[in-house]
């Protein structure tokens, strides 16, 4: 938890922003009725009063063990307070800048000669500015508000795939993969009760979770346990952990109740009937023929992330298994050893990024700006023979909601 100091400083910092932002407020409402500018002038102040006071009482809430999921809105709703004044401000500086050039411009050159041109209907540049950057921040806003009612709209991405080598035995094989269910952020059972309800729908021959079953603990299963054990695939049910599913960003009082925590953990997948695998691979053979199926722990290639995954340990015995599947949480691994030193590994399916949970997702453009950190970050990716399909997570975590980039279900077949 940040110390009291930290909570205070970017108060400070927000204190600044309302008080720059104010300015522009003032410049808008400058023509208004004097009465309806005294009630906007107040409400604004009144809110952001009331953003500094949440700010600073969320160290005590979170002392007090209060429901994380209602701090969690609680945050979203701050900082998209902050991103939104923050967006604004860029406007204003643009239009506090220009001001400047212009005075200095006007103080070093001669007065140009006023040439009359007729009257015209103008709109003051500041004024202009001003409410395009509030309108921009409030669009902001508004649309992270909206993204908390697209959390549980679960959609289903249909992925069609062509092997040269795949064995015949297995076209036509239906997989269905999910990714970061992230339990510790449910609210609504019923709601997720719907996306299993689609799953089974599908009636996939094998189901294939690539890890963040939790966001921290393992407890955060425990109303979900009777939810995700209706899964049922003819292939079964394998998975494999995520960062968040080590409680690495929990401060643990010793290393033996963090280790007890990850092996409660993996009793969940044994409860939920699911095959949690860790560094191996199994082998599934159909009409005399074979492909492979490896699953590693998270293997994180960007910034601090755990690289707890050993292909070495889970590669030997598929040498000669003419297709092979690898589950691995974070597509960072990708680029960082599969396609270097595995290139007969023919799919591999991860999650990790939530693409962002925020962002542009249709079949004619893609963007969010987790692009930034991840050069594969949802869909489909091949580099030579070799695919990757990352999934954009079946829950989500931090921000209670999703704008754009929905929680997904893929269904891969092979054709």
């Amino acid at each position: 938890m940040r110390s009291a100091s930290t909570w205070w400083i970017i108060a400070i910092i927000m204190l600044l922003l309302d008080f720059y932002v104010y300015q522009a407020i003032k410049t808008v409402s400058q023509n208004t009725n004097e009465k309806y500018k005294l009630v906007i002038q107040v409400t604004y102040w009144v809110i952001s009063i009331i953003t500094l006071a949440s700010l600073l009482s969320l160290p005590y809430v979170q002392a007090l063990q209060t429901n994380k999921i209602f701090r969690n809105y609680i945050f979203a709703v701050l900082v998209g307070l902050f991103l939104a004044k923050l967006i604004s401000a860029v406007f204003f500086l643009a239009d506090d800048l220009r001001r400047l050039i212009t005075f200095v411009i006007s103080n070093l050159s001669p007065a140009p000669k006023m040439v009359a041109t007729g009257s015209a209907i103008t709109i003051d540049r500041s004024v202009f500015l001003s409410w395009l950057g509030l309108g921009i921040g409030g669009g902001l806003f508004g649309t992270l508000l909206y993204g908390f009612g697209n959390k549980y709209k679960y959609q289903i991405n249909r992925v069609s795939m062509v092997f040269n080598n795949l064995p015949k035995a297995f076209k036509g094989l239906k997989i269905v993969h999910i990714s970061d269910i992230h339990s510790g952020s449910f609210s609504n059972k019923v709601a997720v009760n719907r996306g299993i309800d689609m799953i089974l729908k599908e009636q996939p021959d094998l189901i294939l979770f690539t890890g963040d079953l939790v966001n921290d603990r393992y407890e955060e299963m425990h109303d979900y346990i009777d939810v995700f054990n209706r899964l049922k695939a003819p292939m079964g049910i394998y998975s494999t952990l995520g960062n968040h599913d080590y409680g690495d960003y929990v401060a643990w009082p010793t290393e033996k109740a963090k280790q007890q925590n990850l092996e409660n953990l993996k009793n969940v997948h044994v409860q939920l009937g699911w095959k949690l695998m860790m560094n191996e691979h199994t082998i599934f053979e159909k009409d005399g023929e074979k492909i492979a199926l490896l699953g590693i722990e998270n293997f994180g290639a960007k910034g601090r992330f755990s690289k707890y995954g050993k292909m070495q340990d889970a590669y030997p015995g598929t040498e000669d298994i003419p297709f092979k599947i690898l589950m691995s949480h974070d597509p960072s691994h990708w680029d960082y050893q599969v396609t270097k030193d595995y290139k007969d590994i023919d799919l591999m399916l991860s999650g990790h990024t939530h693409g962002m949970q925020f962002g542009l997702d249709n079949p004619y453009f893609k963007w969010s700006p987790v692009k930034w950190m991840y050069k594969q970050w949802a869909g489909l990716y091949e580099e030579g023979n070799q695919k990757l399909y990352v999934n954009r997570g079946f829950g989500f975590i931090g921000y209670p909601g999703r704008v754009g980039i929905l929680p997904e279900i893929t269904v891969i077949e092979f054709i």
